[in-house]
């Protein structure tokens, strides 16, 4: 009696899994997938330690349970209110100012973050102090003493000092006792441009620092029972409400500090961006993928039909066959992913400076439903038809042919990737954006390429073209469907690579042309009024012939129209922030030079006007004619926006949001400003500041460069993930040029039995390859310039020009890309001999 064919779901899955893998047939899906899981768990590690170390460090970072922040000291009853509910407190102030070496041990300068400290400091968290220049740390949990000082080795480097001699803040110098290497409430160690130096509050008055236009920060840190802290949360809130009180705001464990995260989300976002489109990429290539597999597995599925295996047992095997391989080359991305987010901290060093604590297993787990999802979403659908192919293919082999697969799978099968891939960005906006422009890129490039191909067609043969460039126009466009997908393949990962170069260099170059040659590269605030005639002989005498010079005054917006003004009449953040905060304005009857006016008039000694930044204006919703009422440290100012200018911040001048057209503002406090070019010789810094040691000098070229070193190491490592982008666009472009390797061996067959040499054949491959490379660059080349362009004046309001290479050098790229493809996935359609192949083309 025949025995019937039955071999058991597991066992057939796995002898299908291996015969496949050994056969190389699940090479380009397992590598989609992996690429797809590696970026994102790659990220996703990173994202997670960081996370961790801020949970972790939650107590260290905020300096308390609850602190109370303010620009202004705060009101007595803040204090008092504490007390009552029994909770611990501990105040202090920071700000930037300058400290300097003494003129006999070198008299150098720096710009550095003072904070001023009183009894209880700190009350959450350690400090961590040295004795001298790289010895270990000992934790300590109290403040310096009077006439000491603990700063950051930076400091002692920059300056040249050691412990134990004086540093020079103000008018006022203390004995440098310890270094300071680590510090609660300033993010245990992550990155801040100016050195640290921390002080005894009971020094402050003596340096004469504090003016009274000066930006100083107020910190109230507290301790206490939970119930405690509720009720004096609810306290001052409820005071902010009843009493207006502006500038005043809370920080919490739950709420943290923003600004200490921000630079770090930020990396975060553009990693985030380059991940997420590798992960689309590999969507593409394992639905390319799998059905050029379910092509070449027709006819083992119909003779495995006539030994009688079952529609449903193919389809259970298959399932568990790519649930399988998603499983591996999910745990072998995760490995990568691991791998890869190692590399990330180290190029962030300068952004992340702390011990990260180990990942938690989320991203892993997360990285394995990506693998599984893309398997079983894009890879599975068309896999599934082999179990529906009649077994008369074995006799007829145009039988059973896999159809498109229904648009409800595939549409599920892409809303669950696309909702797994917002999950990832961990930002809705931008998942919305790479999702959504991903596919409009998609549909763009598509289109322009059928219609290049539409465009060819109709291109006449000319006498005197070469045979090859002919035949391979006729390749290219005989299959227009093929070379869409091509182009758009490689389109869309050549996009990402353009902009990111144009982003690095173009936009950047943009940006320092803006800054013309002589640009000031001083910045100097804090000049007194008594200080301002000799402080600009000083500079005349110095050499410095050209130089800004104004008025500074902190005021802050409490009435627009006569209504009063709070940051909770704006949905938007920047809105909303530019409200609370506290404005420098400035008076002058001449505009500044370098603020056309947009709209409106100047006129000098107009008591009652006001000039506004449009940016400005264009945020908080107002207009020529509107009236804004400012406080000027209690002195109620109304003015009417009588123009509006506009300001290049990048100009490296003196700028301000709103300056009135006259020639004083009576009784309103004031400093002054000024911005210069320095000389370019040794000892002019510590000579000013020697002669006017209250003010604040700020080099701005060496802030610049820090700026500079941190976005170069973000732009790295966005470099180092776009490596899996660029892999997973090469994978769409392999799976689309091997897709047609069947019929390319059918058509060279026949060419080649007809009397074709070989090298003509090769020479029409490598032009259509380089053909569909170079208009792929083209494209992409074209959209990146157009997407720059936006950027650079919408985003970055820069007057960028296009780079006549781009297009040229994108083209180039593109053609190598596609030639490298080729020989890869063509390598041996033209080494198999003709016998054979016209026998396996007419099977």
């Amino acid at each position: 009696m025949k025995r019937k064919f039955s071999p058991s779901v597991w066992a057939l899955a796995w002898r299908s899994l291996w015969r496949d893998w050994r056969a190389g047939e699940l090479t380009l899906l397992l590598l989609a997938v992996t690429l797809a899981v590696a970026a994102l768990t790659a990220v996703g590690f990173f994202a997670d330690r960081l996370q961790g170390g801020f949970k972790r460090d939650a107590g260290a970072l905020l300096g308390g349970d609850l602190v109370v922040r303010s620009d202004q000291p705060l009101p007595a009853d803040f204090l008092q209110q504490a007390q009552q509910l029994g909770l611990q407190s501990t105040a202090h102030l920071s700000f930037p100012t300058m400290a300097r070496a003494p003129d006999e041990l070198g008299g150098a300068a720096r710009l550095v973050a003072l904070k001023a400290v009183t009894t209880g400091y700190p009350l959450r968290g350690e400090l961590l102090l040295a004795e001298q220049a790289g010895a270990p740390g000992r934790p300590v949990q109290v403040q310096p003493e009077p006439g000491a000082v603990w700063v950051e080795p930076g400091l002692l480097e920059s300056l040249g000092l050691q412990v134990g001699q004086p540093l020079l803040l103000g008018e006022h110098g203390l004995r440098i006792a310890a270094i300071l290497l680590q510090e609660p409430d300033r993010g245990a160690g992550f990155m801040s441009f100016s050195p640290r130096v921390l002080m005894n509050q009971a020094d402050l008055a003596a340096t004469g620092l504090v003016q009274p236009a000066s930006r100083i920060s107020y910190r109230l840190a507290l301790v206490g029972e939970a119930a405690a802290l509720r009720d004096y949360r609810a306290w001052v809130e409820a005071r902010l409400a009843r009493d207006g009180l502006r500038g005043i705001g809370l920080e919490s464990l739950e709420s943290g500090r923003p600004e200490m995260q921000q630079t770090l989300e930020r990396a975060e976002k553009f990693l985030n961006l380059v991940a997420l489109l590798a992960a689309l990429l590999s969507a593409v290539a394992v639905a390319m993928s799998a059905r050029l597999y379910a092509l070449r597995r027709l006819d083992d599925c119909a003779l495995l039909r006539v030994l009688g295996l079952s529609q449903g047992l193919m389809a259970r095997s298959y399932a568990l066959a790519f649930g399988l391989a998603g499983l591996l080359a999910g745990l072998l991305g995760i490995l990568l992913g691991y791998l890869a987010h190692h590399g990330f901290v180290w190029l962030l060093a300068e952004l992340v400076q702390t011990s990260l604590p180990a990942p938690s297993a989320w991203p892993a787990l997360f990285g394995l439903g990506v693998g599984l999802t893309l398997m079983l979403a894009f890879g599975l659908p068309p896999v599934l038809q082999l179990s529906q192919v009649p077994p008369l293919r074995v006799i007829r082999r145009e039988l059973g042919a896999p159809k498109p697969a229904s648009l409800a799978v595939l549409g599920l099968g892409a809303l669950g990737f696309a909702g797994l891939l917002l999950l990832a960005s961990r930002d809705l906006k931008l998942g919305l954006i790479a999702v959504g422009g991903f596919a409009l890129a998609l549909l763009l490039f598509a289109a322009l390429a059928w219609l290049a191909v539409r465009l060819l067609r109709r291109l006449p043969r000319r006498i005197g073209t070469p045979s090859w460039l002919s035949l391979a126009l006729q390749q290219w466009t005989a299959r227009p469907g093929y070379a869409v997908v091509q182009v758009s393949a490689l389109s869309v990962g050549l996009l990402a690579l353009v902009l990111l170069v144009l982003l690095r260099t173009d936009l950047i170059a943009s940006w320092r042309a803006a800054t013309p040659a002589d640009a000031p590269d001083r910045f100097v605030i804090n000049i007194q009024p008594g200080q301002a005639d000799a402080f600009q002989r000083e500079l005349r005498q110095q050499g410095v012939a050209r130089y800004d010079w104004y008025p500074m005054i902190r005021a802050r917006l409490v009435t627009i129209n006569g209504r009063p003004v709070s940051a909770r009449d704006y949905s938007d953040e920047r809105a909303s922030r530019l409200v609370e905060r506290e404005f420098n304005l400035s008076h002058s009857t001449e505009r500044p030079a370098h603020n056309p006016l947009l709209a409106g008039r100047w006129q000098p000694d107009e008591a009652d006007g006001i000039s506004l930044e449009s940016g400005l204006a264009e945020t908080l919703g107002l207009k020529l004619g509107d009236r804004l009422g400012f406080d000027i440290a209690g002195l109620p100012r109304e003015s009417v926006i009588t123009s509006l200018r506009q300001v290049d911040w990048s100009s490296m001048r003196v700028n301000f949001f709103a300056i009135y057209p006259v020639a004083e503002v009576p009784g309103a406090p004031l400093s002054y400003i000024s911005a210069f070019r320095a000389p370019e010789r040794a000892g002019f810094d510590s000579a000013l500041l020697r002669a006017f040691p209250n003010i604040t000098l700020i080099d701005l070229s060496r802030t610049l460069a820090q700026l500079q070193q941190v976005l170069n190491q973000v732009i790295r490592a966005v470099e180092a993930l776009f490596g899996f982008t660029l892999l997973a666009g090469l994978v769409v472009l392999f799976a689309a040029i091997a897709a047609t390797r069947g019929e390319r061996e059918r058509e060279f067959a026949i060419l080649r039995a007809l009397g074709a040499r070989s090298s003509l054949l090769r020479r029409v491959q490598r032009a259509e390859l380089l053909g569909a490379g170079l208009l792929a660059g083209t494209l992409a080349s074209l959209v990146a310039l157009v997407v720059s362009w936006v950027l650079a004046r919408q985003v970055f309001n820069l007057a960028w020009q296009p780079t006549p290479w781009v297009p040229l050098g994108g083209a180039l790229a593109g053609g190598l890309l596609a030639l490298a493809a080729g020989w890869w996935g063509l390598r041996g359609v033209l080494r198999t001999p003709v016998a054979q192949t016209l026998r396996r083309a007419s099977d």
